[in-house]
């Protein structure tokens, strides 16, 4: 079958091969633990110089590209902001300790902390998927983990690998990504999700094992402090103890407080909310919580004092999100982000840089079970470069249909395993800006997060990828 006729040719000019260099440029800076930004910006100037040729267009295509990311990531930065605000009155006013003590008999070690909180989140996140489950599940565990000694980076550790990998990798309840894939693919949405459980089981597996099993290392070999000695650092948990309420309106609030997000899933389940409509809801919902606590704490004082905590969560939302923005920005010139920017420069039949790169590498390998496998995993992973992770699926399912039709079988699992592939590297596991939810939610750096994320996310890319070999 030509590449022609289902409509994959591409020609692969300059500014995909420049594109190229700076991925592995900003790649191997960040494994080298060096800041990117500077980077980034220099990218997006080169890519401009070279499609537009011109030095003004150029550089107010950083500027307009900076806009374009901030307006991508509103949305989170907001959600990230409202509940660091709604926190800070928690832990003033003592209502975090009055919500956390039942959580506290059954989550009393590390290894307790990181299986129960991946577990909860990816049961929530199979229904709503991550950035909601983020925001319901970080307020009211990450202090009971901290208490029992894990890491605040092993927490978003395990709500980033269980949600935003697992979780939303296999997609089985919404079945938002299967659907894509299956679309492009030609199968039935069925037959996809049937062909990546095995997969998903693996890669989660593998990669929560691997990450737990170093994380445990570190913590013994005295490279990571204990939670204990990490409270002041998270944005949840920092703060002193002021005894603005009574007991007994610190016991309303801990009850009314779950049961107000307890009505948000009942809401999202009933109403079909998803994504960024689910994120609102949480995120109205803890504005008002902050607002009520505010005013009944803080009394004739509580008009001044919202504001105060409002602006503290701008604040920290802005301040993670700073370094953050550029990296963003470049990333996104590799979908649709381009053409906004600079125009409509790419070759005739582009898909974006990030896809086109992706095409031509299936264009180059010759097809049989081993190279069909192995390259629907770099296409997935290279698609998911952008941060989105959905953004690359459909052209997986379609590479998944050629391959099989050369191979001769496998055409669900071919689909799965690039969605899989996809998901994991840009849904929320590896690109930074696109785990900066539970980063955040932890006062971790995520970037930091992403390296130590990398090792257990590639080994587990591999191993599914060698279960795909003998399942196609």
């Amino acid at each position: 079958m030509p590449w022609e006729a289902i409509g994959l040719d591409v020609a692969i000019v300059s500014l995909h091969w420049v594109y190229l260099l700076f991925i592995f440029l900003i790649i191997g800076f960040m494994v080298f633990r060096r800041d990117t930004s500077i980077l980034c910006i220099a990218g997006i100037l080169v890519l401009g110089l070279i499609s537009t040729g011109s030095l003004s267009q150029s550089i107010s295509g950083v500027f307009n590209s900076f806009i374009f990311a901030i307006k991508e990531l509103m949305g989170t930065i907001l959600i990230i902001s409202i509940i660091v605000s709604m926190s800070k009155v928690l832990t003033q006013t003592g209502i975090n300790e009055s919500m956390i003590s039942p959580f506290a008999r059954f989550i009393r070690t590390p290894a307790l902390a990181f299986w129960i909180i991946g577990g909860l989140m990816m049961v929530i996140s199979w229904f709503f998927w991550p950035s909601p489950a983020v925001a319901l599940m970080g307020a009211v565990l990450l202090p009971v983990a901290l208490r029992v000694g894990l890491p605040a980076i092993g927490v978003a550790i395990a709500m980033n690998l269980f949600g935003h990998g697992i979780a939303l990798s296999g997609d089985f309840v919404i079945q938002g990504a299967p659907k894509l894939t299956a679309d492009a693919a030609g199968i039935p949405v069925g037959d996809v999700i049937q062909a990546s459980v095995p997969l998903v089981i693996v890669m989660g597996v593998v990669t929560t094992v691997t990450s737990f099993l170093l994380l445990r290392r570190d913590m013994k070999s005295g490279k990571l402090q204990a939670g204990s000695a990490a409270v002041t650092a998270s944005p949840l948990a920092a703060g002193s103890r002021a005894d603005f309420l009574s007991s007994g309106n610190r016991v309303l609030f801990a009850v009314l407080i779950p049961v107000l997000f307890v009505a948000d899933v009942v809401a999202m389940f009933t109403l079909k909310l998803q994504g960024g409509d689910a994120t609102a809801l949480v995120g109205g919902t803890a504005l008002l919580i902050m607002l009520l606590i505010t005013l009944t704490a803080h009394k004739q004082k509580g008009l001044e004092k919202a504001s105060e905590y409002l602006i503290e969560g701008l604040q920290f939302g802005f301040k993670i999100f700073g370094p953050v923005i550029p990296i963003a920005a470049f990333f996104y010139l590799g979908d649709s982000a381009f053409v906004d920017i600079f125009g409509k420069v790419l070759p005739a039949g582009s898909h974006g840089l990030v896809n086109d790169l992706g095409l031509a590498l299936a264009h180059t390998v010759p097809i049989n079970q081993t190279v069909g496998a192995v390259t629907l995993t770099t296409v997935g992973a290279i698609t998911g470069l952008d941060g989105s992770g959905f953004s690359g699926i459909s052209l997986a399912g379609s590479i998944a249909n050629l391959f099989s039709a050369a191979i001769g079988s496998g055409v669900a699992t071919l689909t799965a395993l690039g969605q899989i592939a996809a998901i994991w590297v840009g849904g929320g596991t590896l690109i930074p800006w696109a785990l900066i939810p539970a980063a955040a939610i932890c006062g971790v750096d995520p970037f930091e997060v992403a390296r130590r994320n990398l090792k257990p996310v590639l080994i587990g890319l591999a191993v599914t990828t060698v279960v795909a070999i003998f399942l196609i």
